[in-house]
């Protein structure tokens, strides 16, 4: 079975190397891996390109790369998903990479629970040291457990549901949109891939008018998809947590 695993860039010439070499290093063998690159400044391209003779030599590997202008991460996402041929699709950022047997372990999963969407739990990787987000899904659909480093879904999944280009939560609200659908979606708790955390990035602030507007965004999420009222509150206690404990 052929699985896609999509990388989008821009401007990461310091990172993209890691990343491709733990695509090209996978232990599952029908890998068709794409990067889609946002036209990048500096030299993504010709890293990724300095590959490309490797894929070709590893069998069952291919290597795709494209380069133009986008609307950000999930439009090149969405531009990759379309690109697809696998049955499954990954997705890693050029900042992230994969554990060794990343791919194998989600098509195995696929195999015995034939998912829609399903993540593994991923390794946060900090100045301060690793933690491990353990994937799961609880009684209420929150981000607690969410863990898009570590997602595959069905390219036909990712087609009937494509990213909606609204928000850095386009990852939580495309996986709502699943959710909301009835599709199947199972996780693991086995550490998938490796998320670089950096700091002062969009993840990383923290202020109350920060707080403010990520609950903003989040609960519109709920909202959009007709979800519990409640769900604005849990939102508050969740990024006012985030903002005192860090």
């Amino acid at each position: 079975m052929l699985v896609t695993v999509l990388t989008v860039a821009f401007n990461a010439e310091n990172t993209i190397a890691k990343t491709v070499e733990s695509v090209l290093n996978q232990t599952y063998r029908e890998i068709e891996y794409i990067v889609i690159d946002g036209a990048s400044k500096d030299k993504t391209v010709e890293v990724a390109k300095s590959y490309q003779a490797a894929f070709e030599n590893t069998p069952g590997r291919s290597l795709t790369i494209i380069s133009e202008p986008d609307k950000g991460m999930y439009d090149g996402l969405n531009k990759g998903a379309r690109m697809a041929h696998g049955v499954l699709v990954g997705q890693i950022n050029a900042d992230d990479w994969y554990e060794p047997d990343a791919v194998e372990t989600m098509v195995d999963l696929y195999n015995k629970e034939k998912y829609d969407a399903a993540w593994g739990s991923i390794r946060i990787k900090k100045k301060s040291g690793d933690m491990i987000k353990h994937a799961h899904i609880g009684k209420l659909w929150t981000t607690n457990g969410w863990c898009h480093p570590g997602m595959f879904s069905r390219r036909e999944t990712l087609l009937q549901f494509p990213y909606a280009l609204e928000t850095m939560y386009d990852d939580f609200d495309y996986i709502t949109a699943v959710h909301q659908a009835g599709k199947k979606i199972v996780t693991i708790d086995e550490v998938i891939s490796n998320f670089a955390f950096g700091d002062g990035g969009q993840s990383t602030k923290k202020s109350l008018k920060e707080v403010r507007r990520r609950v903003g965004v989040t609960y519109g999420i709920y909202k959009k998809y007709g979800m519990s009222k409640g769900y604005w509150f849990y939102r508050w206690a969740y990024e006012l947590v985030k903002y005192v404990v860090g």
